[in-house]
């Protein structure tokens, strides 16, 4: 793993975005990257997930060009889109921001989405720990869609939500900012289970066990903008994989339950 001298020196940033990139020469939009840079509001950390073209080299450019708001983190293999974002924001957090998130290299939501999401999560009031992104199709928003994947992510979110036992509209959605604190630190400690479904993971390890006001802590945030970007990494031959990759999360889930309970009944006896 290797990283940009410039991400360890220089000033703490208030946020920092995570952008992993596998591949994505083709797709590489320099200018949606520039309007974040530009906004002054955060940096970003891209994660060169083991890429076989010349990502890795276009993202080094990039960096070099503007400014020292930009990083970039090489992964020396390809690890998945889960743990390229597991790397990339351990690496952010050690630079103390006080807000980390991730989101999708082809800007399918675009940098304004990116940047209110972020404002959200700076406005939010105390306690509010992660504000996730969702593509909720209503009057005002432009949600871009396939219906095809439309239909098979309502499928998948309320078998997420019924793992979970969270009321969530869209796990899946590819922008996320969280609060830098110990329970996210914690949630990150281990590598994730599945290469995709990471984001319900996550999701899971900040909520799993955790009391109703606790729950409160993760608030969704509908998109006013999103679009289907062609070339996504997930093909309808990787359903199966998902699928075993639920059942091993669920049986994750279970063993932290039990886990935390087995904690908290040591605490109290002692």
């Amino acid at each position: 793993m290797v990283v940009s001298r410039a991400l360890l020196l220089g000033v703490m940033p208030k946020a920092v975005v995570v952008i992993p990139c596998f591949n994505e020469a083709a797709r590489f939009q320099a200018a949606g990257f520039e309007a974040l840079g530009a906004s002054g509001q955060l940096d970003v950390l891209f994660v060169d997930d083991g890429s076989t073209d010349n990502t890795g080299q276009i993202v080094d450019v990039f960096c070099a060009a503007h400014g020292s708001g930009f990083q970039a983190l090489h992964l020396r293999s390809n690890v998945g889109k889960g743990e390229a974002v597991r790397r990339g924001v351990l690496t952010a957090l050690e630079r103390n921001p006080v807000i980390v998130g991730y989101a999708d290299a082809d800007l399918s939501a675009p940098p304004a989405e990116i940047l209110r999401l972020l404002s959200i999560s700076g406005a939010s009031p105390a306690g509010v720990e992660a504000v996730i992104g969702s593509r909720v199709r209503m009057l005002g928003a432009v949600i871009d869609r396939r219906a095809l994947r439309h239909y098979a992510g309502r499928i998948f979110a309320t078998v997420a939500s019924m793992l979970l036992n969270l009321p969530v509209y869209d796990t899946q959605c590819g922008v996320k900012f969280f609060r830098d604190t110990p329970s996210l630190r914690a949630a990150l400690a281990e590598p994730f289970l599945s290469r995709w479904i990471f984001d319900v993971e996550l999701l899971g390890r900040l909520t799993i066990g955790a009391d109703a006001a606790a729950r409160e802590r993760v608030i969704e945030a509908p998109l006013r903008r999103w679009r289907d970007v062609p070339g996504s990494k997930i093909r309808p031959g990787h359903w199966p994989r998902v699928a075993v990759d639920l059942m091993r999360i669920a049986a994750d889930f279970k063993r932290r339950k039990q886990n935390r309970g087995d904690n908290s009944s040591s605490a109290i006896l002692s």
